[in-house]
């Protein structure tokens, strides 16, 4: 396969190329050390992955995978970084990243590189443990155009979560009859049946 490698430490890079290549299964076919090299690199040799960094003067990973992307959906896009930042994972998977790997693990990479090539998404396990608390924390749902408020749109995530009437009641320090209250004007306000319906609209609608 081939791999455009991009790392703003340049030793970095060529530690990668010697890496990937000695595995037999890999050809990199460009280094770079910032986010426009990633740019150009990448449409220049059209690989069949980019392994890049994240942090990276003027230009970050990020913005410069969203470019590719946006010029090339089908882009298969890996991030190898020292950072786990909740907020670099978060903007990985809503861009379409097809995985987002350690550094620190460097005997994944080409296992990952493959899995990657043959169609798979990859984030480590450290992340993947991770990823629903993130989505949770960083999601803030606004159903103010549904004329849902602010407590109906808290015990709507918790419905979401998968929490009955106790659970929220105690969550949110309430009864469980004014829970039931509550979830039966959230219906009526959203002309939904039950609860499963009602889990169904927060994922539909972020």
């Amino acid at each position: 396969m081939k791999v455009v490698v991009v790392d703003d430490d340049k030793l970095v890079g060529v530690s990668l190329k010697t890496i990937l290549e000695a595995s037999g299964e890999v050809q990199v076919v460009g280094i770079g050390c910032s986010g426009q090299d990633a740019i150009d690199l990448y449409r220049h040799h059209k690989p069949d992955i980019l392994l890049m960094d994240i942090r990276m003067s003027s230009m970050s990973g990020l913005d410069a995978a969203e470019i590719v992307l946006a010029s090339d959906p089908a882009a298969r896009i890996l991030f190898l970084t020292t950072f786990s930042d909740d907020e670099y994972i978060i903007r990985a998977l809503k861009m379409g990243a097809r995985g987002y790997i350690l550094k620190q693990n460097y005997e994944s990479i080409v296992p990952s590189l493959k899995a990657v090539y043959n169609g798979q998404s990859v984030f480590g396990d450290d992340i993947v443990s991770r990823i629903p608390d993130m989505l949770r924390k960083n999601r803030k749902p606004d159903f103010s155009k549904y004329g849902i408020s602010k407590k109906e749109a808290e015990i709507i995530v918790l419905v979401a979560e998968g929490m009955n009437n106790k659970e929220i009641a105690s969550t949110l320090y309430l009864s469980e009859g004014t829970v039931r209250n509550y979830l039966s004007v959230i219906l009526e306000k959203l002309q939904l049946r039950d609860r499963t319906q009602l889990a169904v609209f927060y994922y539909k609608n972020p």
